[in-house]
């Protein structure tokens, strides 16, 4: 299984001062995980709003498609010779592997060094046949790059096979140096989350379902915005790297596939929570952009050439310039759209990453020609 291969973004060129990156969860900074920012594009308009006033931005007979993969502790300390790095567990593979990225273990010293200490740094993988020896005696044997053009992320097999087990007892949440310390696991699930009878999840937390509370729940359904659930185990998607996604395993249960088709129907709008969902809901999708129960692996990757059949709409966060989801946000919104909110995002401050502000791309329903409808169908 390997990444497709995708083209430029469109904001390549704008840069995102180091300040307006999130270094901890909202409730640190504020009331609560509710407490971030809502940008609103409809079209190249753009507004500004708190996330606790979503519901004034959807109406009756929306549906949200949710992901509810719970997110793992996984990142562990290992050792291969007398090297110490970090194992981030990616994605179980359907023989027993598992996808993992070696990565570097912050020094704690110097500029910085509360931010570096227990974040980590890109470190190439391999080579085949290394043993990294992991915490209570274990052990993983590295076999072969994922992508054969890529060295990053390695299929290994881990003795015993017991991955649950090991990520529970020695795991931690995956960190990036932009975040200011370490965070408990509680921090990195949504309230969407729910576990696998399997212990499989998502190395990465789907971010963009991080701000709802139960309460905000509460309030949207009572004004008629359905909940469809999709699952889709993340992997790690590293910071240094800004590739096209892997492979991912999801699911897209028959409910959720009569409620979207339905609210297709009857006039409603499908507006997918995080690039998870989009990805998930648009490979269960058939031409004709009717939704069918699905399982298994994804390589979809949506560009602005291949557009979007199920999708009016994503609630995201803000994703760095070179990012290949900003190919799937120009597929939705069309460039215009998101040069014009990204721009105001930087010129209001928005904060970026998993902790950070939200963005909210709807239809602009003021246009009417075929060529803004296309954005969306």
């Amino acid at each position: 299984m390997t990444g497709a291969a995708v083209g430029r973004t469109a904001l390549e060129g704008l840069r995102v001062p180091d300040a307006l990156s999130a270094r901890v969860p909202a409730e640190q900074r504020g009331a609560g995980r509710d407490d971030v920012r809502l940008l609103v594009s409809r079209g190249t308009e753009v507004s500004h709003h708190a996330f606790r006033e979503l519901a004034g931005q959807l109406r009756a007979g929306d549906v949200l498609v949710v992901n509810t993969s719970r997110t793992l502790p996984a990142a562990v300390e290992g050792r291969l010779g007398g090297e110490r790095l970090v194992v981030h567990f990616s994605t179980r593979g359907d023989d027993g592997r598992w996808a993992v990225e070696l990565r570097t273990p912050g020094t704690g010293a110097g500029a910085g060094a509360g931010r570096r200490k227990g974040a980590t740094s890109a470190r190439a993988g391999g080579p085949a046949g290394a043993v990294v020896r992991l915490p209570g005696g274990g052990h993983l044997v590295l076999e072969e790059p994922l992508d054969p053009a890529g060295t990053r992320l390695w299929w290994a097999r881990v003795a015993g096979g017991d991955v649950a087990g090991l990520l529970a007892r020695h795991g931690r949440p995956i960190r990036y140096a932009y975040t200011e310390r370490d965070q408990p696991l509680s921090a990195y699930q949504t309230v969407f989350a729910l576990p696998s009878p399997d212990g499989s999840g998502s190395a990465e937390m789907p971010s963009a379902g991080r701000p709802f509370t139960a309460r905000l729940v509460a309030e949207l359904v009572s004004r008629g915005v359905q909940f469809a659930p999709i699952r889709l185990d993340t992997g790690v998607a590293s910071v240094e790297a800004h590739e096209p996604p892997y492979p991912e395993r999801f699911e897209v249960p028959a409910t959720t596939a009569r409620l979207v088709n339905a609210a297709v129907a009857g006039g409603g709008r499908i507006v997918a929570v995080g690039t998870t969902a989009v990805r998930a809901l648009e490979s269960a999708a058939g031409p004709g952009g009717g939704v069918r129960a699905a399982a298994g692996w994804t390589d979809l990757v949506v560009t602005p050439g291949r557009g979007v059949r199920v999708v009016d709409g994503l609630l995201t966060g803000l994703h760095e310039p070179a990012a290949s989801h900003l190919l799937m946000l120009e597929a939705i919104a069309g460039r215009p759209a998101l040069e014009r909110a990204y721009t105001e995002a930087v010129r209001h401050l928005y904060l970026w990453h998993e902790f950070g502000d939200v963005h909210l791309v709807l239809p602009d329903e003021t246009a009417h020609s075929p060529s803004c409808a296309s954005n969306f169908r």
